[in-house]
């Protein structure tokens, strides 16, 4: 892995020195602030290809100047503005590869998505953007192996409430020796709540496009965030707090009309598309909007993105399970793509990447029971077709990760959660919050004493780290100290191994 710089990651701005290509003359105006105010960022990597991401941020100049990039503009550009990128094998950019021109458009708010293909395999590059005036910092991406690969080395993370925390995980997670991020959703939040809030959303809770762009803008804003970003390819889900808290396809407990809950929903999942380093052609339509998709990463490794927010069925009321073959937290397509995709697989593992717990979780001490119907637990026969696809499918060491209950969990995955010597079907790693309100010490240690399936549990902040090889696969779950702290310290303070071969969950 080449050696870089962490600090040129986040160096750009206006009138920026720099040796480019000559690329014509782009049509773009002279920029007063910074259009690269929210960083750039990679993702969807494929063996000969990836998607390079920047949203350029525009004030009107017309105005008068104001000291705050993100400050919404009294009129809005409708101008279409041309950008360059360029990709190259050293951070210098004296070995060019590609480079190019997008024309970024205000109806995806200036939004850049570039997929650069005819890539080598498993390589790392480099990559930046300029506009007249402005170059954005310098970015680091790496295409997915092919073929055979010794290693893989992927961090997850998820619930990122900006008013409940600082971004420390981020900065340590950027300064780690990673292949990959894997966000598992909450990216954003709606809404404000918690106590002792460290900073500010300073709007109310969006329903429209501009106001779902103005939180993303916000949220990315953050410089430790955008290092993560600049220094790691991601893949991305969303989970609910993008559009709103505990919604279900097209119903949500806030939103008793449907046609506006459906509005609301297309402007948050158009907004998420616009801030998000995923693939062009998902701008098709947001209506209906799939981010359901395979990875592959050589020979070793699968990831699987599941949605688990856009097609299942409406949350149960109270908190007793249900057993209703009809009821689908996938819905049916995704579950035949699903048991297609783990069929056709030959990877040595296998990461099925959701949003929350798989595993069986009674939440209440003592003989009686109690669930979170809001995950898994209302959705059981959902759960036990998934499992059976992963046991028909006959696919090598599946792994599932997952984040949403803002509190670490590891876990034997089963199809008879009653039975302490029924077989392991799965491996599961659930990740802290990086910031978000985590539950209460008591009701992690009624978990695991009602769940002897659920192997340890943490309240800690953070996020986690897997490691793969032919042999296994490690996890070091990452706390941060004090999320209430800017640049709090990092340390690992917990680690699991899972051998070839699934015996199960071993703590380290």
């Amino acid at each position: 892995m080449p050696l870089i710089d962490r600090r040129s990651l986040l160096v750009g701005g206006l009138a920026v020195a720099a040796v480019w290509r000559p690329l014509g003359s782009a049509r773009a105006a002279s920029f007063k602030t910074d259009p690269f105010a929210l960083g750039v960022a990679s993702g969807a990597p494929r063996a000969d290809s990836v998607v390079l991401w920047t949203r350029l941020i525009l004030q009107d100049t017309s105005a008068a100047t104001s000291a705050d990039p993100f400050a919404p503009a009294p009129k809005q550009n409708l101008d279409p503005i041309d950008v360059e990128w360029m990709v190259a094998e050293d951070e210098a950019f004296s070995k060019p590869v590609q480079s190019g021109l997008f024309r970024a458009v205000p109806g995806f708010a200036h939004s850049v998505h570039v997929e650069v293909t005819g890539l080598l395999p498993g390589r790392w590059y480099f990559y930046r953007f300029r506009s007249g005036n402005a170059e954005s910092p310098v970015g680091r991406t790496r295409t997915a192996p092919a073929g055979n690969a010794d290693t893989l080395r992927l961090a997850f993370a998820s619930c990122q409430q900006y008013e409940q925390g600082f971004y420390s995980a981020y900065a340590d997670m950027a300064g780690r020796d990673l292949d990959l991020v894997v966000h598992l959703g909450d990216y954003i939040y709606e809404r404000s709540y918690g106590a002792q809030l460290v900073r500010k959303h300073e709007t109310g809770v969006p329903s429209m496009l501009y106001e779902f762009r103005d939180r993303y803008a916000l949220y990315k804003s953050d410089p430790q965030l955008q290092a993560a970003h600049a220094a790691f390819p991601w893949l991305a889900v969303w989970d609910d707090h993008e559009v709103t808290n505990n919604y279900a396809a097209d119903r949500a407990p806030d939103a008793p009309n449907r046609d506006e809950f459906l509005a609301r929903r297309r402007a948050a999942y158009q907004a998420w598309f616009e801030h998000m380093p995923v693939h062009p052609s998902l701008a098709a339509g947001f209506d209906a909007l799939r981010i359901y998709d395979h990875y592959r990463f050589g020979n070793l490794a699968g990831v699987t993105l599941l949605d688990t927010r856009q097609y299942r069925s409406p949350e149960l009321q109270g908190s007793a399970g249900d057993d209703r073959p009809e009821r689908t937290m996938l819905g049916p397509a995704q579950e035949q793509w699903l048991g297609n995709t783990l069929g056709a697989s030959r990877a040595k593992w296998n990461l099925i990447a959701q949003q929350t717990l798989l595993a069986e979780r009674d939440t209440k001490a003592g003989p009686a029971t109690a669930y979170n119907l809001d995950g898994w637990d209302g959705y059981r026969a959902a759960r036990t077709r998934l499992l059976g696809a992963v046991q028909t499918s006959a696919v090598q060491n599946p792994l599932i990760i997952g984040g949403d209950l803002h509190a670490f969990y590891a876990a034997d995955v089963k199809r008879d959660f009653t039975e302490e010597k029924a077989q392991v079907i799965a491996s599961e790693f659930v990740c802290g919050s990086v910031t978000s309100d985590a539950p209460s010490a008591a009701s992690l240690a009624t978990a695991l004493a009602e769940n002897p399936h659920l192997k340890f549990a943490s309240d800690k902040h953070g996020y986690a780290i897997m490691r793969l090889s032919e042999r296994s696969a490690e996890v070091d779950f990452i706390g941060i100290t004090d999320r209430k702290q800017q640049n709090s310290p990092a340390a690992v303070f917990q680690s699991f191994a899972v051998a070839d071969g699934l015996a199960g969950v071993n703590r380290l």
